[in-house]
């Protein structure tokens, strides 16, 4: 269940580190770099200590964005499978599943940001899902700068406000960058942003594991399963929550 799960951490785009021992490494592919999420057998235990220091920090108040959801993959501590449920903005209702990869030599380093649900943003590439951290962290400060920190900044990174002030060295995607800056008005941008949510939610997004937008990115730790209506009425009864209509009355 989403709700067993400890929501945000923190992250920030940095030149990741090619792994020496590659048949150790588990390879998650950036923007024209590859990024190494080391075995446990190859990160120090500093690296696997700190990472699991900041997971835990999680469950703290106000460490966790709301709508947002962690969890290590099964595979390695190095790599944390996450979700977020937009609900306010330009990509209101989106269901984004990304990703946090830690470098070998974290905290000295940040992790790599990379949705795997495509999204139409001026921040992510469209080739890889790649999240560009830098505008909010320049420079990254070890010993300031958590993962709870960077899953703030990809939550305000679609809030207007964020979106206002990304500069186009900084876009991964600049197309989206010039129909939210230069058009006359958003409407354009806007219908973009809702085209995304909209394909965010569909059936063979959320449920189908070999949906494109996955390809090369690895399986999500994170499924989502189509529940039958009967089955839907036994698990919202279990977890005594209201029919919908009745909230609504």
């Amino acid at each position: 269940m989403l709700s067993s799960l400890v929501p945000s951490a923190s992250v920030d785009l940095a030149t990741p580190t090619k792994g020496r021992h590659s048949r150790q490494n588990t390879r998650v592919q950036t923007t024209g770099l590859n990024v190494a999420a080391p075995a446990a057998s190859a990160t120090p235990a500093l690296t696997r200590t700190a990472v699991s220091l900041e997971y835990a920090s999680l469950r703290h108040t106000g460490h966790c964005p709301l709508g947002m959801y962690v969890t290590p993959s099964p595979d390695s501590l190095m790599v944390w499978d996450a979700v977020f449920f937009v609900h306010q903005g330009y990509y209101t209702d989106s269901i984004l599943k990304f990703r946090l990869t830690f470098p070998p030599d974290y905290p000295d380093r940040p992790p790599v940001v990379q949705f795997l649900t495509d999204v139409f943003h001026p921040l992510i590439s469209q080739q890889d899902g790649t999240f560009n951290l830098a505008p909010r962290f320049r420079p990254w400060r070890p010993k300031e700068h958590h993962v709870f920190d960077v899953l703030h900044w990809v939550k305000a990174a679609f809030k207007k406000h964020a979106l206002d002030e990304v500069k186009e060295g900084d876009c991964f995607n600049k197309e989206a960058y010039r129909i939210y800056r230069y058009h006359d008005t958003t409407s354009s941008f806007a219908a973009l942003a809702t085209q995304s949510s909209m394909l965010s939610q569909s059936a063979s997004a959320l449920f189908d594991k070999d949906h494109p937008s996955m390809a090369g990115k690895g399986s999500h730790s994170m499924q989502f399963k189509e529940l039958k209506p009967d089955q839907l009425d036994s698990l919202r009864k279990r977890l005594g929550l209201q029919d919908w209509e009745d909230v609504t009355e």
